[in-house]
């Protein structure tokens, strides 16, 4: 399992949110997988409010344009990482055969 640790900010409470292996979280805990943009998020106008240069959310953590590209490029890396390891081959194998018995079942 990959324990790779990315610092992306402090709050102002003093919590770490870093990006550890393909997850983003904040003080150790998971927080979100993928990066939503402040435009396509339901709550845009409130956070836009509190705080005003977001231009992405990683779960309930607001991110800057830097923030934001530091930990996409860090999620990337460990996408590929991971996509390459022999875990992800066996699942994406493991999912193939699962499609395949689907279809001879519905047959």
């Amino acid at each position: 399992m990959d324990t790779s640790r990315t610092p992306i900010k402090l709050t102002q409470d003093g919590r770490r949110v870093e990006v550890v292996g393909r997850a983003i979280c904040l003080d150790g805990r998971r927080e979100a997988e993928a990066l939503t943009p402040v435009g396509r998020h339901p709550n845009r106008a409130a956070i836009w409010r509190a705080v005003p240069d977001a231009t992405h959310m990683a779960g309930r953590v607001p991110l800057t344009a830097q923030e934001a590209a530091m930990a996409q490029a860090a999620l990337d890396a460990a996408r590929a990482a991971y996509e390459a390891s022999p875990l992800a081959i066996a699942e994406r194998i493991r999912h193939a055969a699962d499609d395949i018995l689907k279809l001879r079942i519905d047959e």
